[in-house]
C-alpha cells in the first residue's frame, strides 16, 4: 500500500543526493522513493522515549515535514532513554530540544512544533495536515484519542508501547484493517497498569520499539513491504524474542465497525475513568479472599461462586 497518492513535485539537491546515497542505490527506495519521503508529512505524538528514536530516524531518512506534539520539559530522569535530549537540555521544553537535535542531524527537514496537550478540541485540526500519525504516548486517554481521530480522518496510526522489558508495535489503519479499539475495546481500570515512572523501563527498549515505528512509517510512505496492519508485534527483551499476533477488524467496533456509535471525539479522561476518580465515593461492598474461599470449600459450606473476570 502507498499512503501518498500524488506524484512528488520536488527534486533533490546535490547535498541531498549525497546525503541519501545509500537509499538511492536501493531499488526499493531509489529516487522515486526518496522524493516520496521528502514530500511526506508525519506527525509524532510525543518527544519522549518512543518519540525520540522515531523522530531521529525519520529525520535522518529524509522525511520532509515532521510535526511534533509535546508540552513537557526535559527532566534528568528522561536522559536514560530519551536520546534526542542531552544533559544541557534539562529544564528546556522537549520541543525545543528535539527541534535543535533534528536540525543538527538533517537541516533539510521542516520541524513543526505543537507545544500543547493533545485534546479532543485540537486533535482533528492538528492531524488533518499530516499523512501519517505516529503515536509515542504513554497513557491510555491519549492512545484512544489518537486512534479515534485517525479513524475519523482515515489516517494510519503507527502504534508503539513499552513497559519494563516488553514492547508492542502495530499499524492501525481502519480502511484496511483493525483499529486500536478492535484490539482494546475498553481501557484498563485506572492504576492497574503502572507508568514507566512507577514500573520502570529498560533504557534501550524505547530505541527498539521507536525504531520499529520509524521503519513502519517509512514503509507506508514508500508503499513497500508488508506493514503491520492486522498484526501486533510483541517483543520480549529479556529473552530476545519476537511474537506476532494476527488481529481482526471488529465489525461491532464503536468507531471503525459497520455501525459506528462514536462519530466525534469524546472526553477520553472520563472514558478511561481518570477524570474525577479521586471523587469516587467509598462503597461497602463485601470482599472475600482466595484463602477464605478455600476455607468455605474445605468446610463444605453451601455457597455460589460467580466468576466475572
Amino acid at each position: 500500500m502507498g499512503i501518498l497518492t500524488s506524484a512528488p513535485t520536488e527534486q533533490l539537491s546535490k547535498d541531498e543526493i549525497l546525503r541519501y546515497s545509500r537509499h538511492l542505490i536501493m531499488p526499493e527506495v531509489a529516487m522515486e522513493g526518496q522524493l516520496k519521503l521528502k514530500q511526506a508529512r508525519v506527525l509524532c505524538i510525543g518527544a519522549g522515549g518512543l518519540g525520540a528514536p522515531l523522530a531521529l530516524y525519520l529525520a535522518a531518512a529524509g522525511v520532509g515535514t515532521l510535526g511534533i506534539v509535546d508540552f513537557d520539559v526535559v527532566d534528568f530522569t528522561n536522559l536514560q532513554r530519551q536520546v534526542i535530549h542531552d544533559t544541557d537540555d534539562v529544564g528546556r521544553p522537549k520541543l525545543d530540544s528535539a527541534r535543535d537535535t533534528i536540525r543538527d542531524i538533517n537541516p533539510n527537514v521542516e520541524v513543526i512544533p505543537y507545544e500543547t496537550r493533545l485534546t479532543s478540541e485540537n486533535a482533528l485540526e492538528i492531524f488533518r495536515d499530516y499523512d501519517i500519525i505516529a503515536d509515542g504516548t504513554d497513557n491510555f486517554p491519549t492512545r484512544y484519542l489518537v486512534n479515534d481521530a485517525c479513524v475519523l480522518l482515515g489516517k494510519p496510526n503507527v502504534y508503539g508501547s513499552i513497559f519494563r522489558f516488553e514492547g508492542q508495535a502495530s499499524v492501525f489503519y481502519a480502511p484496511e484493517g483493525p483499529c486500536y479499539r478492535c484490539l482494546y475495546p475498553e481501557p484498563p481500570p485506572p492504576g492497574l497498569v503502572p507508568s514507566c515512572a512507577e514500573g520502570g523501563v529498560l533504557g534501550v527498549l524505547p530505541g527498539i520499539i521507536g525504531s520499529l515505528q520509524a521503519l513502519e512509517t517509512i514503509k507506508l510512505i514508500l508503499g513497500k513491504g508488508q506493514p503491520l496492519i492486522g498484526r501486533l508485534l510483541l517483543f520480549d527483551a529479556l529473552h530476545l524474542k519476537f511474537r506476532e499476533l494476527k488481529l481482526r477488524k471488529n465489525p461491532e467496533c464503536p468507531v471503525c465497525g459497520e455501525h459506528p456509535t462514536i462519530t466525534k471525539l469524546i472526553d477520553y479522561e472520563e472514558f478511561c475513568g481518570i477524570r474525577g476518580e479521586e471523587h469516587i465515593p467509598e462503597t461497602n461492598v463485601p470482599e472475600i479472599t482466595a484463602v477464605e474461599v478455600k476455607k468455605l470449600m474445605d468446610e463444605k459450606k453451601p455457597f455460589v461462586l460467580i466468576d466475572v473476570r
